[in-house]
């Protein structure tokens, strides 16, 4: 598996430079069916990220945000399959702060076992692989192992959805007390707890599974958990739709995050 990471680091990175062509020009914007958002770079980078995982993997399934979800019945009988979210972060794309990613992951009986997150903007790339680590690499060939905080800080590092706010989180952050809000949009929410720039990410709303699964194994191999409010991992393609529950991204384990949830959650 570890020979897989430096060819979908380069596919990650290729579908990046897709995507800045179209930043980088006056694009318009789309409506999908469930009224999310959708540009030429979403469909671009769709297009060279199943291009590439069809060579590299001619018979391994893939799932992509930017095409037809497979039946559960032929999807439960997956072993292995790629799940890939070309543009996670289109609003902030939209809104032009950089904010937004590219996402594959490999998931391997429902857990995500090798995760690549490109940073087009800033020409970063997350990476994390069982049995490998998480690392985080730059344009100028420098790697670095990164791994999450120790310790939560003073006051904690809390980081939250730039696009997405609900009263569930609210009554949350309540509950932990004096805290610093951190925001950010897609899966960099998890990266910057693996690096160890954050403390905790609570996901109290709607989630698909390729916003989370390459970025899952990235925390995960940094040290860190993701996990839902029963304090279980959580998973992928274990039912019919590929909604996530809420869930926690943990980086400093000095606390019980849990337990500071509101009765009603």
């Amino acid at each position: 598996m570890k020979s897989l990471i430096d060819p979908v680091v380069a596919l990650a990175e290729a579908a990046g430079k897709k995507i800045l062509e179209v930043y980088s020009s006056d694009f318009e914007v789309q409506s999908k069916k469930d009224s999310s958002p959708l540009t030429q770079a979403d469909l671009k980078a769709h297009l060279c990220i199943v291009a590439g995982l069809k060579k590299l993997t001619p018979s391994m399934p893939i799932i992509s945000e930017e095409a037809s979800l497979p039946d559960y019945a032929e999807r439960i009988k997956w072993g292995k399959y790629w799940l890939i979210d070309p543009l996670d972060g289109t609003k902030e794309f939209i809104n032009r702060n950089g904010e937004f990613t590219v996402n594959i992951a490999l998931i391997d009986h429902h857990k995500p076992v090798l995760g690549v997150v490109h940073v087009p903007i800033q020409n970063k790339t997350y990476i994390g692989c069982k049995d490998y680590g998480a690392e985080r690499r730059d344009s100028y060939g420098g790697r670095e192992s990164i791994s999450v905080s120790p310790q939560s800080s003073s006051p904690v590092r809390i980081v939250t959805s730039r696009s997405h706010k609900n009263p569930s989180l609210n009554a949350y952050l309540n509950n932990i007390g004096k805290c610093e809000i951190i925001q950010m949009g897609s899966s960099l929410k998890f990266c910057i707890i693996a690096e160890g720039g954050a403390d905790l990410y609570p996901r109290l709303g709607l989630t698909s599974e390729w916003d989370t699964a390459a970025a899952q194994v990235i925390v995960e191999q940094s040290g860190g958990s993701v996990v839902t409010l029963d304090g279980s991992p959580m998973k992928y393609n274990d039912k019919e739709d590929i909604l996530n529950p809420h869930f926690f991204v943990i980086g400093a384990t000095d606390r019980d995050w849990l337990a500071l949830l509101p009765d009603s959650e």
